[in-house]
């Protein structure tokens, strides 16, 4: 084991620096991360925001071109075998074997891993337990509902008792319900001691972990938890109780405005912190006093006031 010499800190995952193109395309620009051990740590962006390579590099399934990581003290760089034996790499596209039962497959991630033979029994129960996949675990994996499969997929990552477990957007494409059960198996995972990373696109479910990361063109436009954040929100929010993209674009035009987006069945206003009355500065656009509400920003607020400060 090599210990990230001369790096600060004592997250059981450090990155400083770390980056990787593609050619002339960068997919992760120089990140500087540290998660504690036993944290739900979420990276949040949209789609080419770089969630996925960075989660690659933190597997030691793709070498960085820039900085480095370091894994329980392993370097994804220079040790990356070492780095595969203390993660378990969820991957957004499915992958495991449909022709296969559930505990068939659990079994095979379990050969693979080297889970000694006296401990499967106990192992297997609780997975079940958890998962509530006990009555399927006969059925083949490709008769299984979506949610199900995420749920058998996580069950095979976490056979080997990971000391970090990575996520690549594993809610993508499930039903609510089943939404819900995978995040409840992911809290009594940290509980237990587990350091989940997990990448989302769903700004509601960054709330749920400790720490999050705004990710944008592969640099980090914002960390901390949730709650830090959004005290650090630029301006206000007033939400225009009507749905309308020519409003809209007339709001847009307003000098007072500095965002005016769909959202939901309203339009969301974002004013500087110290105008006075929204009234006076939104009538001319044709908005009523009585369709509008001051709102306490979300992270999809926050994410989108910081995107367009970053682009401007």
């Amino acid at each position: 084991m090599v210990s990230p010499a001369g790096v600060e800190g004592s997250g059981v995952v450090v990155a400083r620096g770390l980056g990787r193109r593609f050619g002339d395309i960068v997919a992760v620009a120089g990140l500087d991360l540290e998660v504690a051990r036993g944290e739900m740590f979420g990276v949040v962006g949209p789609d080419g925001a770089g969630k996925t390579t960075l989660l690659r590099l933190l597997a030691g399934v793709l070498r960085p071109t820039g900085g480095d990581a370091w894994i329980a003290g392993c370097s994804v760089t220079r040790e990356p075998e070492s780095v595969k034996h203390r993660v378990a790499y969820m991957a957004q596209r499915f992958g495991l074997y449909e022709d296969l039962t559930v505990r068939e497959n659990i079994e095979f991630y379990a050969d693979l891993y080297r889970v000694p033979q006296a401990e499967r029994p106990q192992r297997l129960e609780r997975l079940f337990e958890f998962s509530q996949l006990g009555p399927f675990q006969h059925r083949l994996v490709g008769h299984l509902s979506g949610g199900m499969k995420q749920k058998a997929s996580l069950s095979c990552a976490l056979i080997h008792h990971p000391e970090i477990l990575l996520l690549d957007e594993p809610t993508f494409g499930v039903d609510p319900i089943s939404r819900r059960d995978l995040w409840l198996i992911l809290h009594e995972m940290v509980a237990e001691g587990v350091t989940v990373i997990v990448t989302t696109s769903y700004l509601d479910e960054a709330e749920r972990c400790d720490r999050v990361a705004l990710l944008h063109h592969g640099r980090t436009l914002a960390l901390g938890s949730p709650a830090a954040l959004l005290r650090e929100y630029p301006g206000r929010v007033v939400a225009v109780r009507r749905s309308d993209r020519a409003l809209r674009d007339r709001l847009r035009s307003l000098p007072a405005v500095r965002q005016a987006y769909l959202f939901g069945e309203s339009i969301h206003v974002r004013l500087d912190e110290g105008t006075g009355d929204p009234a006076v500065f939104l009538a001319p656009a044709g908005v009523r006093a009585g369709e509008m509400v001051a709102v306490t920003p979300s992270l999809e607020d926050l994410f989108l006031a910081l995107t367009a400060e970053d682009a401007a």
